[in-house]
């Protein structure tokens, strides 16, 4: 039997640190360029910080200058897209399918030259990185 991805609030607080709780529970934001993964560039991929679920290859991983690890697609069915309104502005918030834990925002039509023009902007803190 497999262990649950979904735990209570009491849960989550006994196995992450305030600060991945504050960004993956609560969704808030770390300070741009202060996440360990934005200039990360070895092979492997980045898991959910908070249940272990693949979610990006590094092979999809690029620089935007935007201050937060940067990719262009997911691994199918690990990211879920759901709308946004705070902040006074429509944006698209993404998280684990797995447990829910918020990982950032995508954005489209900036631009990049990748193969979808997203770019997934993702919190460092939310990410666990595997070779």
């Amino acid at each position: 039997m497999t262990e649950s991805k979904t735990k209570s609030e009491s849960e989550w607080r006994a196995i992450l640190t305030p600060e991945q709780f504050r960004i993956l529970r609560q969704k808030g934001t770390e300070a741009a360029g202060t996440g360990k993964y934005d200039r990360h560039s070895e092979e492997g991929v980045y898991a959910c910080t908070g249940c272990g679920t693949a979610l990006y290859k590094s092979n999809t991983k690029f620089k935007s200058g935007c201050g937060w690890p940067a990719f262009f697609d997911a691994i199918p069915g690990a990211v879920s897209r759901h709308e946004d309104r705070t902040h006074g502005m429509a944006r698209t918030e993404i998280t684990c399918t797995a447990c829910g834990g918020h990982l950032g925002h995508v954005f489209k039509g900036e631009g990049f030259s990748t193969p979808t023009d997203e770019r997934h902007c993702v919190n460092s803190i939310s990410l666990a990185f595997h070779e």
